[in-house]
């Protein structure tokens, strides 16, 4: 099967794979799908180094890279430096990790905040990012939290490369079409990482027939799809494709700390908790002792964008490091991002196998429809 997706990205399975480890990105593309890099945590030699290795190991076929420039963040257009964002966090938030670390038996010593996390937010840096992306052969750029900057839409249309970026409601894709976007992700709750409030199976279809009166764009399905059955069902929706995240994240090459693969392994799809206490703005992950102090009645709420990060990453950098010694109350805290549809990801598998794997049960999905049509 062909789809819309499949021409413009000039694939033929209608899967695109997003990841921050370059290994998961260059494995799902030399199996047939179309990997795309998480880069916003990347300086631009940072990235330049990722992409470089990934032109040699993909041998020319296509793949993405994902660059946040969120519309709405603290901070915003005022130039501000690593220190005086964190100058901007109130002693009542670093005094609640402390004591949280401490509750557990975690030593907070040897977590001090992490000097990237702005960066990708700021527009200078986002520019200074797209020119390195641009300087290889990436088929696909695409944001996420709101709207593209128009420099990127701009520099993407003259590079000759469509943008792709997520949506959560109808309205959000109006606007997204309107700026001038190529791709539509509708990225259900059931998602990974940064969702809004409705189910994938609503929102698709809401998509589809909310921006055909404007413009007609490939739209692909996330949240929760781990399978071929559901990239099968995402097209019966009207969606053009499946843009995959958690996943990858139990895969041999997967960036992610061992215990918690563990505990993703172990998880069932009610495991998983929409909060706040990673980044500021609601996101899907594991459910822990973490996220459960965020949203408790002694929590001091938490921060904006990217405040609670420079808050949270340091400690929860430090958790994994200690979780994966064996330390009782790290493992207690441990979490990452990922979707429901972990309570599929029963095994660690090598990234090329679960494309062989949804390659074939979307074609068994295909065959069950066509059947039941009666053709």
């Amino acid at each position: 099967m062909r789809t819309a997706i499949c021409d413009m990205l000039g694939i033929e399975l209608p899967l695109l794979a997003f990841s921050h480890c370059r290994d998961v990105v260059a494995a799902v593309t030399n199996a047939g799908g179309f990997g795309v890099l998480g880069a916003s945590s990347h300086t631009p030699e940072q990235l330049e180094r990722e992409l470089s290795w990934i032109d040699e190991q993909v041998g020319g076929r296509p793949y993405g890279a994902d660059i946040i420039v969120p519309e709405r963040y603290e901070g915003r257009g005022q130039g501000l430096s690593s220190e005086d964002l964190a100058a901007r966090i109130p002693g009542e938030h670093r005094a609640f990790v402390r004591r949280l670390l401490h509750e557990h038996g975690v030593d907070p010593a040897g977590s001090a905040d992490w000097p990237g996390l702005e960066i990708g937010f700021d527009h200078e840096v986002g520019e200074r990012l797209l020119d390195v992306v641009f300087r290889h052969p990436v088929k696909l750029v695409a944001n996420a939290l709101g709207v593209p900057p128009q420099y990127m839409i701009d520099r993407a249309r003259a590079e000759g490369v469509p943008v792709a970026a997520l949506v959560g409601a109808a309205e959000h894709a109006l606007k997204q079409v309107e700026a001038g976007v190529d791709v539509l992700v509708a990225q259900g709750t059931e998602a990974g990482g940064h969702c809004g409030e409705v189910t994938t199976m609503v929102l698709v279809p809401e998509v589809v027939e909310a921006i055909k009166p404007v413009r007609e764009v490939p739209v692909l399905a996330a949240g929760g799809i781990v399978t071929g059955r559901q990239m099968a069902a995402a097209i019966a929706l009207g969606a053009d494709g499946a843009w995959t995240g958690s996943v990858w994240l139990t895969t041999e090459e997967a960036e992610t700390a061992p215990y918690t693969v563990e505990k993703m392994v172990a998880a069932s799809s009610r495991d998983t908790v929409r909060s706040r206490g990673r980044t500021g703005k609601p996101s899907r992950q594991l459910a822990s002792a973490w996220t459960q102090a965020w949203d408790g009645p002694d929590s001091p709420e938490a921060l904006p964008m990217p405040l609670q990060s420079i808050v949270s990453e340091p400690a929860l950098r430090h958790v994994d490091s200690l979780a994966e010694k064996g330390d009782t109350g790290a493992r207690e805290l441990a979490t990452y991002w990922v979707g429901q549809g972990v309570g599929l990801m029963n095994r660690v598998r090598p990234a090329k196998d679960v494309v062989y794997e949804m390659a074939e049960d979307f074609a068994e999905a295909t065959q069950r429809l066509t059947d039941a049509a009666g053709e």
